[in-house]
């Protein structure tokens, strides 16, 4: 590419309750990158999942979430694009592709389902087009919290007791559910839909009553659920930034205003405090560091991860919660600053996120695909 500027396409929004998320952490990221090395297409997934992409940005960003929608030229599926945007529909698949004729390289910030499990990863697999963060296994382990525990449970990391179920058993057989989880878990317990992220349909249930609520909320956005024990302790995280060679970024603490970190906490401050260094000795963040590349390397993870832990002060033990693939870039979201405390500024992290990405990218292309290659 020379000294031309790296086309970088920015896909966000997403037919997901975190959509406005999505949006927040797109225009985070339009306004940190660097206009004189990189020149920005905004693709915007609408709520409908119809996609549109706008033309490359040139001078004035957009200053809002509702400017942002206006930036790509949000539509609806059966309106014609407006002038200088592109509709792509499942009806015009060879437009997706098009995608690539007009861009370097793809940030995915779209979050939750449809988005960071597994599904543009492929899509852009497929389009041959290199893309910040981690590929289509380590997405869609990571988005389902079942499974990351499966797999954590299998290289051994530390984890709380948890117990996993389909909708359909608990539908069938609530009594029967409800036993097994007091009986492996006991209250308070932590109720989970295994595929949605930024805390969405979490609930704490501290009797039958609470534990039946919050089954039937996390039913409503998955198939697949996960209740999680209770375990008294410091919530703490870390950020991994890498692909084969990593490192990892400070441990911060949240110390939620609430019960737990939920979605109003996390993107809306709610009286929420981060402690960035945490106040810990430093044999944990050491053991925080340690876990959370293991972790990462277990999930065959690339590009970034937050990596969440829980430490029990007291017994001094801690336990890895879950990776998150693509964490937020919102003014709240703690992966850029755990960064910004570890000397990497916001654009820089950036910087390194689409070298990791077009590096990445290059090392996959030197993969045999043919049989020829083998003689």
């Amino acid at each position: 590419m020379g000294t031309e500027k790296i086309r970088l396409g920015i896909i966000y929004g997403g037919k997901s309750s975190e959509h406005e998320v999505s949006l927040r952490t797109a225009l985070s990221i339009m306004k940190a990158v660097d206009a004189n090395k990189y020149e920005v297409t905004p693709i915007y997934v609408q709520l409908d999942g119809s996609w549109v992409k706008g033309e490359a940005l040139a001078g004035q960003l957009p200053e809002t979430i509702d400017a942002l929608r206006l930036t790509a030229g949000a539509q609806s599926p059966n309106q014609p694009a407006a002038a200088g945007q592109e509709l792509i529909t499942a009806s015009k698949p060879a437009s997706m592709f098009s995608i690539g004729q007009q861009v370097d390289v793809v940030f995915p910030v779209v979050h939750g389902p449809n988005g960071e499990d597994g599904t543009i990863q492929g899509l852009l697999e497929l389009a041959n087009l290199p893309y910040v963060g981690t590929g289509v296994m380590a997405s869609a382990v990571g988005m389902d919290k079942w499974m990351m525990k499966t797999v954590f449970a299998q290289v051994g990391l530390p984890q709380v007791k948890y117990v996993g179920l389909l909708r359909s058993q608990w539908e069938k057989s609530p009594e029967e559910v409800a036993e097994k989880i007091e009986r492996e878990l006991g209250y308070p317990c932590f109720v989970k839909p295994a595929n949605m992220g930024s805390s969405v349909g979490i609930s704490k249930a501290k009797n039958r009553e609470e534990l039946v609520q919050a089954l039937n909320l996390a039913a409503r956005f998955d198939r697949r659920l996960i209740v999680e024990e209770f375990v008294q302790a410091r919530e703490l995280e870390i950020g991994v930034l890498g692909n084969e060679e990593l490192m990892t970024s400070v441990v911060g603490e949240i110390i939620a205003a609430k019960e737990f970190y939920d979605y109003e906490a996390k993107y809306k401050g709610a009286g929420t405090e981060l402690s960035i260094p945490a106040a810990i000795p430093a044999h944990v963040a050491e053991g925080i560091a340690d876990i959370a590349k293991k972790a990462f390397q277990a999930l065959d993870g690339s590009g970034l991860s937050r990596v969440d832990f829980f430490w029990d002060e007291k017994n001094d033990k801690l336990y890895i919660n879950e990776v998150n693939t693509m964490p937020g870039f919102t003014p709240f979201s703690m992966y850029p600053m755990l960064f910004q405390a570890a000397g990497i500024s916001y654009s820089e992290l950036i910087d390194r996120l689409v070298q990791l990405a077009l590096e990445r990218h290059a090392d996959k292309q030197r993969n045999i695909v043919e049989a020829e290659g083998l003689e």
